[in-house]
């Protein structure tokens, strides 16, 4: 959760920037690293929000458990790296996603939704998890759901590379999204070396989920992201054991933002109409068969 406004980027800042995550412990054993927003980075194109989750034992107890809660003016993006998550939302959908599969949800005016470990499931979860901002002129869409179980894939100098969003490598994913933006993980099963071409439009970060990398001389171990500036066309990474690596990138997103808890708005007047929303109307919908009850909104003064 961000209480500060965002600020797009702009060529001014440093070629490089290291950014640690901020990390949290979710029920008994899930480390939760954040990624962005942070503040010395509050975007990366439309980039908004990434969490990266274990990996963890999920094998005993209930595993993971988010009750229903709204989003608004953004899209939530889920990779599975290892394990399951169960998916509901106010739409109606229910959505078991997998390995190697993308949740993509649009929030748009404003929708709700619940994530939760199946009863059935395997012993260890992994999970990236972005958000991507809105533009002006889509914030206010009909929410929707879609779920994507394969994604292209190409190899590429003893890498194996999913093209999440956008495209890379003359590979396109089928995600749809409403900016200029690039997504790609990166998975190696012994040490490499990599050339991957770069839009010089874009800004990027790269982030390590397990194993160890090297950018440009910079070391990347879980828990951080290195953030690169418009200009470059090319990057060389030298991958030194069996890693997962991300790679997002996009044109810097030239409005300014509000982010807080879930939701991504313009200022905090319309925070706080969405949280009255949330409190009291059904404008969000209702998320069933999650077996709790919802989230209350924390309180902004």
């Amino acid at each position: 959760m961000s209480e500060l406004p965002t600020t797009p980027s702009s060529d001014a800042n440093p070629l490089r920037q290291m950014l640690l995550a901020r990390e949290a412990t979710l029920g008994e054993n899930m480390l939760i690293r954040r990624l962005l927003p942070h503040r010395q980075r509050r975007m990366i194109g439309a980039w908004c929000f990434f969490d990266h989750a274990g990996p963890a034992d999920v094998s005993q107890g209930p595993g993971v458990r988010v009750g229903p809660h709204p989003h608004t003016g953004l899209q939530t993006f889920s990779w599975m790296v290892d394990g399951e998550i169960l998916h509901r939302d106010s739409l109606g959908y229910e959505q078991l996603l997998q390995k190697g599969q993308v949740n993509l949800m649009t929030a748009g005016r404003g929708i709700a939704h619940s994530e939760e470990s199946p009863a059935q499931r395997s012993d260890v979860l992994q999970l990236a998890q972005f958000w991507i901002a809105l533009p002006q002129d889509k914030r206010f869409i009909e929410p929707a759901f879609e779920h994507y179980p394969e994604l292209p894939r190409l190899t590429h100098q003893n890498a194996l590379l999913t093209v999440l969003v956008g495209e890379f490598m003359a590979q396109r994913s089928p995600v749809v999204v409403y900016s200029d933006l690039v997504g790609v993980d990166i998975t190696t099963t012994q040490p490499t070396q990599l050339d991957l071409p770069l839009n010089p439009r874009f800004e990027y970060g790269l982030a390590v989920l397990t194993g160890h990398a090297q950018a440009d001389g910079q070391d990347l171990t879980p828990g951080s992201l290195l953030y690169f500036s418009p200009g470059q066309s090319h990057l060389t990474l030298n991958i030194t054991e069996a890693s997962q690596i991300i790679l997002i990138g996009g044109a810097p997103f030239n409005e300014n933002i509000f982010l807080y808890w879930n939701f991504v708005e313009r200022n905090k007047a319309e925070v706080l109409e969405s949280i009255r929303l949330w409190h009291e109307t059904d404008h969000f919908g209702v998320v069933k068969n999650y077996d709790g009850p919802p989230l209350a909104a924390p309180k902004l003064t």
